[in-house]
């Protein structure tokens, strides 16, 4: 950014006899143009060797912290897309670092994606790039007997799963596209809504990732519940359907393993 600076002086000084003009002259201050890219206000990353391989994150108003985190998912992070979505090479899920970062005041919500980008561009030198690939998934369609669920009128949306084994979900004024990406997420596999519902849906759905496993209650073990795409026709008249699927994928052109200092 160059500052313009304002001179006024007697014209004569240039050009004699000449009246007082005013001149404007590219000031001699000058001050390199700040980096456009939204980033932390600092940063520490460090290595973590600990051989565990649970994973967290906890955020705050005033900063965010990852802790044995693989390179996989703060990329998965930095871009707001799905593991499925991230192309790069197989070392990127065994190498791990702890993140403590502090937000510059006043950052939107928006930015802070931007901003661990931003981290793995300057401390790891990411390079990447978009396409769209064909990948084996799924599309979320209409069961043939019909979809189950009545539409509700729209507003605060929410959606709760909770168990491992046997899990449950529980949604409220929730879009096939969210309850795409909830099972998407639950089968790590791509899926795409394609039923056609454009409204918002009260629901619950139980499942178990073991079929041959049961539900138990206060009264004793109840009849095994199913998998999860039986219990979305089940339950909800929807149907899994395998075919191919146009999928935007961040491809990592390149990517150190170690970063630079802090």
């Amino acid at each position: 950014m160059v500052r313009h600076i304002l001179v006024l002086m007697p014209a004569d000084l240039i050009f004699p006899g000449a009246p007082l003009v005013l001149l404007l002259a590219a000031g001699s201050i000058c001050a390199q143009s700040s980096d456009p890219r939204p980033a932390y206000e600092a940063a520490s990353v460090k290595l973590n060797n600990s051989g565990s391989t649970s994973t967290s994150s906890n955020g705050s108003k005033g900063q965010i912290v990852f802790t044995n985190s693989p390179l996989h998912r703060l990329v998965e992070r930095a871009y707001d897309v799905k593991p499925y979505q991230v192309i790069g090479p197989e070392w990127m899920d065994n190498i791990r670092f702890d993140i403590s970062a502090k937000y510059p005041p006043d950052t939107k919500p928006a930015d802070r994606a931007t901003m661990l980008r931003t981290l793995l561009e300057d401390r790891f030198k990411l390079a990447a790039h978009r396409e769209t690939r064909e990948m084996a998934g799924y599309v979320l369609v209409v069961a043939k007997g019909g979809c189950k669920l009545k539409p509700v009128e729209p507003g605060g949306s929410s959606t709760n799963t909770n168990g491992g084994l046997i899990t449950t979900l529980s949604a409220k004024k929730a879009s096939m596209e969210q309850l795409a990406a909830i099972v998407s997420r639950e089968l790590g596999e791509v899926v795409i809504d394609r039923t056609g519902l454009d409204g918002v849906y009260d629901f619950e759905l139980r499942w178990t990732k073991d079929d041959s496993k049961s539900a138990t209650t206060d009264s004793g073990p109840s009849e095994p519940l199913p998998t999860l795409p039986v219990a979305l026709q089940d339950a909800l008249g929807l149907r899994l359907q395998a075919q191919k699927v146009p999928v935007e994928v961040i491809v990592v052109d390149h990517l150190e393993r170690m970063p630079i200092e802090n």
